[in-house]
């Protein structure tokens, strides 16, 4: 399986603070945001992912990661010239991802929780169909909306933004797919938005029967850090956790010596890059503590 990560669209919800650059880069506590997704790919196991964002923003992201050697992994980079909706991503994607199946996470969406490694890495052994997830949310009439049968527990239908929200199962940013995802996006009418919804892709799986819903219970958290309240709130979570526990959050040169990507020696090397934060710090103390 490889991975997609989503950092395009314009930020419009945080101007004027991403008039200047690319939400995805923006700081969640002490690591820019983007990090929170990669990790989510390095977890699953996924060592193959293409950054897509805007093209005057991708640059910065090719700057940040280089080709991915230095964590063990294989990085390409594309753009979407327009935001033209979630589902397009695959259609760029269609050459990256040849015969594999996918998974894309949107670039600013941030999980974490007991139990989340095992969660995501269960549905990434799909071989048919999709898995999406569904979170239980107090208002759900800002997101993708899936309402599940209570006594089958499946899925029955998929609203995008509904005013009247039919159950309060928000469906958050990463998905699961096979790889008759690109024909299925092909097929795909523009919404009145005149973008390709990812809520309609998963309604076709869904029509084909093709589609499963894992649901993330309580002590799993998840923030869409795509408004000023989402991006303060997950950086107050993250610097809370990381101050109680002594573990960070989403560090990626911790994930990667952890999945085996990399080795010590390499994990020394990044400690010593980034001597001088406590970031740095805490990787040389996984470093010692080995």
């Amino acid at each position: 399986m490889k991975g997609i990560i989503l950092a395009g669209g314009s930020g419009s919800r945080l101007y004027p603070i991403t008039k200047v650059t690319s939400k995805q880069l923006l700081p969640v506590y002490d690591k820019p945001m983007i990090y929170y997704s990669l990790s989510v790919m390095m977890l699953i196991g996924i060592r193959e992912v293409l950054i897509i964002s805007s093209p005057e923003d991708l640059s910065k992201y090719e700057n940040l990661f280089g080709d991915g050697s230095k964590l063990g992994m294989k990085f390409e980079y594309t753009t979407q010239e327009e935001p033209n909706g979630i589902a397009e991503a695959f259609i760029i994607a269609e050459d990256f991802i040849g015969t594999d199946q996918i998974a894309l996470i949107l670039g600013d969406n941030i999980f974490y929780g007991q139990g989340f490694s095992k969660i995501i890495r269960e549905a990434s052994k799909m071989k048919r169909g999709a898995v999406i997830f569904g979170y239980y949310v107090k208002d759900s009439s800002n997101f993708g909306v899936i309402e599940i049968d209570s006594t089958t527990k499946k899925p029955i239908s998929i609203e995008e933004k509904p005013a009247f929200p039919k159950s309060n199962l928000a469906i958050p940013g990463l998905y699961f797919y096979d790889n008759n995802v690109v024909q299925y996006v092909k097929n795909l009418k523009p919404s009145s938005r005149g973008e390709l919804e990812i809520s309609d892709l998963n309604k076709e799986y869904l029509r084909r029967g093709e589609l499963e819903v894992k649901i993330f219970g309580r002590g799993l958290s998840w923030f869409d850090a795509g408004t000023e309240e989402g991006l303060l709130e997950a950086s107050n979570f993250v610097r809370a956790i990381q101050e109680n526990q002594g573990l960070y959050i989403s560090c990626i040169e911790e994930i990667a010596y952890r999945m085996n990507f990399i080795d010590k020696s390499q994990l020394l090397k990044f400690a010593r890059e980034y001597k001088n934060s406590k970031y740095g710090r805490y990787i040389k103390s996984i470093y010692d503590s080995e």
